[in-house]
C-alpha cells in the first residue's frame, strides 16, 4: 500500500531537498543550513498555518493517500444476454434509452432527480462563496439537488441579528434566489445546520423567510473529524466572528496578537465551529422540531467516523424516518481541512459503504424503515458512480460530489473569462462559448434568449453532469440494466481477495460459478 507522503505535499506547498526516508518523510540527510523546504522546516517558520492546504480560498484539496481497497479494485460485470427494464429488442435496448433518473425522500415526499448525483456542502469557505452562482445554476438546470453548507449566515458580514438569532442574511438570500430562479421542478435545495447554525436560528430563518424546503442536519464529513473551519485575513472580521460566538484562534482581541498581525507575523485567523454532541433522544427531537417549523425534507449528513457511529446514524435515521442519509467517506475533498487529518483519519469510502450496506440490510431484515441513502467521498466519474450505487444497492439512490462539481464550475468560469478577454461580450463571445462547451448548444436551444444569462461556470457544470449521465448510461446498457434501480451488487466483481473480503462482492474467479455449472452441465 502506498501511503500519503509524510512531510511533503503539493497541498501544503512543501517538498524535500533529496530522497526522503519512507517512515518520517524527512530528507535522508537533513543538512544544517537548509532554509526549510519540508513540512517540518516550513512549520518551524509558519507553525499552524502549515496544517492546512495552501493557498487558502483558492484551492479545494483531496487526500493523496492510496488506500488498500478503493473503487478501482472492482470491475463492472457486462453481459450479452437479454435486457432488464426495457424490451429485449436491439432497436429499442440502446444506451440512449437508459434511464438514469432517481428519486430520494420518503413516501409522499419524493424528490425527483434527472441524474443520480448531486453536490453537497458548499458552505462558508471563500471558494464556495465566489463559485456559488455558477454551481447553483448548473445544478438547477441539470435537475439535481444542491446543498448549501454550514455557517453561511454566521459568516455573512452583512448579517443582521435580533435577540441572539439571525434576522437577515443577504448572502443566504442571494444563494437561495440564484437556485430558485433556475429551478425546474427536479431536485431541491437543502440548507445545512451545525451547532452554530442551530443556535443562530438559521433553519427557522431559511424556512420561514426564504422558503427553503429542506434542512440537512450536519454531524460531519469525510474530510475531517472536527467542525467547519475557515481562515480570516482581516482583523476586523476575526473580531466580528468572535463576537458572534465562534471560536477564533488566535484571539483577535489580544493586543499582542493584533501587533503580530499588523507586522505580518500572524497573517490569518482561524474560525472554528464547535463539535456536535450526538445522542438519539436529542436527534429525534431536533428532527421533529424542524418538521414542526415547516421543513418539508429533513436529511442527515455524517462523516467517516468509527463503525459504531455509522450504526448510530443508520438507526437514528431509520427511527426518525428522515428523507435522506448522506454518508461521506475518507479520501474525498474539502475547501478547508487539516491536511494530515484528511489523509490519516476516518474510514475510506469503499470500507464505509460496505459497512453501511451490512447495517442497512440488518435493519431491513428486522422490518425497520430504510431511508434513501447517498454515498460520498472521492467519487468523480461515471464508473465510480455506477460502482457506488451497485455496491450499496438497493439502498443507495444517489452519489454526492462536492469537489468534482466545484472543479467543473471553476474550469468553466476560467474559460469564460479567457473568452471574454478575447472576444468581449458580443456575438463572437457567444459563438466562442458554443465552440468551447459541448453542452452549450443544448442550453441555447432550450433557453433561447436566456442563454446569455447562464454564466460559463454553470455551462461547465451542466456539461460535466451531461458527460456523467451519458457515460453512466453506456455502462448500464453494457450490464443490460436500463433503469437505475435495477443496478445491484451482482453487477460488480472484486479484482482482489481483499476487495472481496471487505465488500462481500465475489472474487472475479468465483463469480457466476453456480450459473456456469448449470450451463456446462
Amino acid at each position: 500500500m502506498s501511503l500519503s507522503k509524510p512531510n511533503a505535499s503539493a497541498a501544503t506547498v512543501t517538498t524535500t531537498r533529496v530522497a526522503p526516508s519512507p517512515t518520517s518523510g524527512l530528507c535522508v540527510n537533513c543538512v544544517d543550513g537548509c532554509p526549510g523546504y519540508c513540512e517540518v522546516g516550513r512549520s518551524a517558520l509558519r507553525g499552524r498555518e502549515v496544517i492546512y492546504p495552501q493557498p487558502f480560498g483558492k484551492v479545494i484539496s483531496g487526500s493523496e493517500k492510496d488506500y488498500p481497497v478503493d473503487f478501482s479494485h472492482f470491475n463492472i460485470q457486462g453481459t450479452c444476454v437479454g435486457a432488464m427494464g426495457i424490451e429485449p429488442d436491439p432497436d429499442k435496448a440502446t444506451f440512449p434509452a437508459v434511464s438514469v433518473s432517481s428519486e430520494i425522500g420518503t413516501d409522499g415526499k419524493r424528490i425527483p432527480m434527472k441524474v443520480p448525483f448531486f453536490t453537497g456542502a458548499l458552505g462558508s469557505t471563500e471558494i464556495a462563496r465566489v463559485n456559488w452562482e455558477g454551481t447553483a445554476i448548473g445544478i438547477a438546470i441539470s435537475g439535481s439537488v444542491l446543498v448549501c453548507g454550514e455557517n453561511v449566515c454566521g459568516m455573512d458580514p452583512n448579517a443582521e441579528f435580533r435577540n441572539g438569532g439571525i434576522s437577515r442574511s443577504p448572502e443566504l438570500e442571494r444563494r437561495v434566489k440564484v437556485y430558485k430562479d433556475w429551478y425546474e421542478g427536479y431536485g431541491t435545495m437543502l440548507i445545512q445546520a451545525n451547532v452554530e447554525d442551530t443556535r443562530l436560528g438559521v433553519p427557522e430563518y431559511a424556512i420561514e423567510k426564504l422558503g427553503v424546503e429542506g434542512i440537512e442536519i450536519k454531524w460531519g464529513q469525510g474530510a475531517k473529524s472536527i467542525g467547519g473551519e475557515v481562515k480570516l485575513p482581516i482583523l476586523e472580521r476575526a473580531i466580528q466572528l468572535k463576537q458572534r460566538g465562534y471560536i477564533v484562534i488566535p484571539d483577535p482581541e489580544n493586543p499582542v496578537v493584533q501587533e503580530a498581525h499588523k507586522l505580518g507575523g500572524i497573517p490569518e485567523f482561524e474560525r472554528h465551529s464547535r463539535l456536535g454532541m450526538v445522542d438519539e433522544e436529542s436527534f429525534l427531537e431536533e428532527v421533529e422540531r424542524l418538521r414542526s417549523i415547516g421543513a418539508k425534507y429533513v436529511t442527515l449528513k455524517t462523516g467517516a467516523y468509527r463503525p459504531a457511529d455509522l450504526a448510530r446514524a443508520v438507526k437514528f435515521a431509520s427511527e426518525a424516518r428522515i428523507d435522506l442519509l448522506t454518508v461521506d467517506g475518507a479520501g474525498g475533498g474539502t475547501g478547508m481541512s487539516p491536511w494530515r487529518m484528511m489523509n490519516e483519519w476516518g474510514i475510506p469510502t469503499v470500507y464505509l459503504e460496505s459497512l453501511l450496506y451490512k447495517f442497512l440490510k440488518r435493519l431491513e431484515e428486522k422490518g425497520k424503515f430504510i431511508p434513501s441513502v447517498a454515498i460520498a467521498g472521492g467519487i468523480v466519474l461515471e464508473d465510480q458512480i455506477f460502482k457506488a450505487i451497485a455496491l450499496g444497492a438497493p439502498y443507495v439512490k444517489a452519489v454526492c460530489m462536492g469537489r468534482a462539481t466545484l472543479t467543473a464550475g471553476m474550469v468553466g468560469k476560467t474559460q469564460g473569462k479567457l473568452l471574454q478577454e478575447t472576444y468581449g461580450k458580443g456575438r463572437e463571445y457567444e459563438d466562442a462559448l458554443l465552440r468551447t462547451f459541448a453542452g452549450a448548444a443544448a442550453l441555447k436551444e432550450k433557453y433561447g434568449g436566456d442563454f446569455k444569462k447562464i454564466p460559463p461556470a454553470a455551462i461547465g457544470v451542466y456539461t460535466y453532469y451531461d458527460r456523467l449521465a451519458v457515460g453512466l448510461k453506456q455502462l448500464m446498457a453494457g450490464a443490460r440494466k436500463f433503469v437505475l434501480n435495477l443496478v445491484d451488487r451482482g453487477d460488480l466483481m472484486s479484482l482482489t481477495r481483499e476487495a472481496a473480503d471487505v465488500s462481500g462482492i465475489p472474487y472475479v474467479m468465483e463469480a457466476d460459478m453456480k450459473e456456469v455449472e448449470k450451463i456446462l452441465g
